[in-house]
């Protein structure tokens, strides 16, 4: 940022120090809980003149850029951005989106919804949670405002891959486009009927370009994580019986695609009586606790086991998003697609990981949801419920190396 030393108790020292070194078209990189949103808020703040020390406010100078957020849905709908908005003055008006004392407009908004920006200019954009992967319209819309408009990026885990980087280094102008970068960097499967990248080219310009964009921001966190692997039964014979015969018993056809066997065997495991026992053991244990899992059947299994009559029970998934349970007895159920990354808790110190999700970043998230800076706890719980089959301990092994699992090298199918 080459700016002087942003000294403020406002602000945390890692939160300070990674704002010295902010920069349109970066990513601040923070594990979840470390305070990105008031750093990100703070850096445009500070950025265009303003200051916030003890009690003395500086204003920013006359008609700042306009301020741009685009969060998840859920974020939006709890309205978790217009509080970090407060102690900057940056209240707005709903209907004109002006605020009251600059003048400038301030918008909230969710990825679903980022196509409706990209005509905006000379703005300023936080894009919040990285959902910058592929080549969807979500990626397309960025690039354009990226064009027109200085904007950073918050990430709590920036990549699983360097595919993950693609989007931001295209944005940057490291590549042209997409297709540059992949020639120049990916390596491809000869063998499969669709594209499959093996392995990567000139790895060492990757870290050097990532390094130039990534801002960490390093702190020392008050909690304890504990991390405990319960092992579960599950039936062995049905388990083999679907590898020997790639025959879907749950549709009652022949599996076509490596994924397909996946999810059979998925099912066998995570449908088992002794994960569910598991559960309200821990349960007993921890009486409020939040449960993340993958399918809709795992769902109909946890919103239906006895917790108690007097155990409040809600969800944020793809069927409802709910708010998290007031009672001294809860359970809250969370979809990993929907909700990894979609709220924060202080309420508990216990996840319990019901099934396994493909992904290190999906899993980094999601444990992120209790791991707040001002979470009164010091102890946190995760206990992630696994077999011992070759599908449960080959995901574990992915994400111990803290990458993607594929399921295609798992079932040794070329689809």
């Amino acid at each position: 940022m080459n700016l002087l030393s942003v000294k403020t108790d406002f602000l945390y020292p890692h939160q300070s120090q990674a704002i010295e070194r902010m920069f349109s078209g970066c990513i601040l990189n923070g594990g979840t809980g470390s305070g990105k949103s008031r750093t990100s808020l703070y850096y445009y703040f500070y950025k265009n003149g303003g200051s916030i020390n003890g009690k003395k406010y500086t204003p920013m100078r006359k008609n700042p850029p306009d301020l741009y957020i685009i969060t998840t849905a859920k974020k939006k709908h709890d309205l978790e951005w217009e509080e970090e908005l407060i102690p900057f003055h940056l209240y707005f008006n709903v209907d004109t989106h002006k605020t009251d004392l600059y003048g400038n407009k301030v918008i909230i908004d969710s990825w679903q919804c980022i196509k409706k920006y990209t005509d905006v200019w000379n703005a300023f954009f936080i894009f919040d949670e990285d959902k910058l992967t592929g080549k969807g319209a979500w990626t397309k819309a960025f690039l354009k405002i990226a064009k027109k408009n200085e904007w950073i990026v918050l990430s709590a885990s920036p990549g699983d891959t360097w595919q993950d980087y693609e989007t931001i280094f295209v944005a940057n102008g490291f590549f042209k486009n997409r297709t540059e970068f992949r020639q120049q960097h990916l390596v491809y499967s000869r063998f499969t009927k669709y594209p499959s990248v093996t392995g990567y080219m000139n790895e060492r310009r990757l870290v050097r370009l990532r390094d130039r964009i990534l801002i960490d921001m390093d702190f020392q966190r008050h909690t304890v994580p504990h991390h405990e692997d319960i092992y579960c039964n599950f039936d062995i014979h049905k388990y083999k019986e679907a590898v020997r015969s790639r025959f879907d018993p749950y549709k009652d056809e022949p599996m076509k695609q490596a994924a397909d066997l996946c999810l059979v065997l998925r099912h066998i495991v995570n449908e088992d009586e002794s994960r569910q026992v598991r559960v309200l053991e821990l349960f007993e244990m921890h009486p409020r606790m939040i449960i993340f899992y993958t399918f809709d059947y795992e769902r109909d299994i946890l919103i239906n086991l006895a917790y108690g009559d007097d155990v409040e029970i809600a969800e944020y998934s793809g069927h409802a998003h709910e708010s998290i349970p007031n009672t001294e007895k809860w359970v809250y159920l969370v979809q990993y697609t929907a909700g990894a990354e979609g709220f924060n808790c202080v309420k508990t110190n216990c996840i319990v990981f019901y099934s396994q999700t493909y992904s290190y970043k999906t899993l980094l998230q999601a444990c992120g949801r209790i791991d707040r800076l001002n979470t009164p706890y010091r102890d946190l719980y995760y206990y992630h419920l696994k077999s011992r089959s070759g599908i449960d301990l080959a995901i574990s092994k992915a994400l111990s190396q803290k990458k993607k699992f594929n399921e295609r090298k798992f079932a040794g199918w070329d689809k």
